[in-house]
């Protein structure tokens, strides 16, 4: 299993569509005991939420927003952990919205003080 996701800050590799999750928006994961959350906002969004669990180094979350336009949505995802050879980790996403119709691939990847 990867390391612990605990304490890292992610972002996506690339926009998705208008109004949603894009490359200005920033995750900071928490890991604790199988449990994993995270609170993200940036670009459209204003405030996000996620929570969900680990078992290796699969992720099964749910995630609900707050956009600028005052909108709210809410799906749920479910990534693998990937250890890049620089030793970063990348999220690689499948999710669907169960509050709108829609559903897609993402990647996220941590970003270390060097902005990478």
């Amino acid at each position: 299993m990867t390391r612990s996701l605990d304490g890292l800050v992610l972002a996506p590799v690339a926009d998705q569509a208008p109004g949603q999750v894009g490359t200005r928006t920033r995750f900071a994961y928490h890991e604790q005991d199988g449990a994993v959350w995270a609170e993200y906002a940036g670009g459209d969004v204003v405030r996000g939420r996620l929570v969900g669990t680990r078992e290796g180094d699969r992720l099964d979350f749910r995630y609900v927003q707050l956009k600028t336009d005052g909108s709210t949505s809410s799906g749920h995802c479910v990534s693998t952990v990937v250890e890049l050879p620089d030793g970063r980790v990348r999220l690689e996403e499948t999710w669907e919205w169960e509050s709108q119709q829609g559903s897609g691939t993402s990647v996220v990847e941590q970003i270390t003080a060097q902005g990478h």
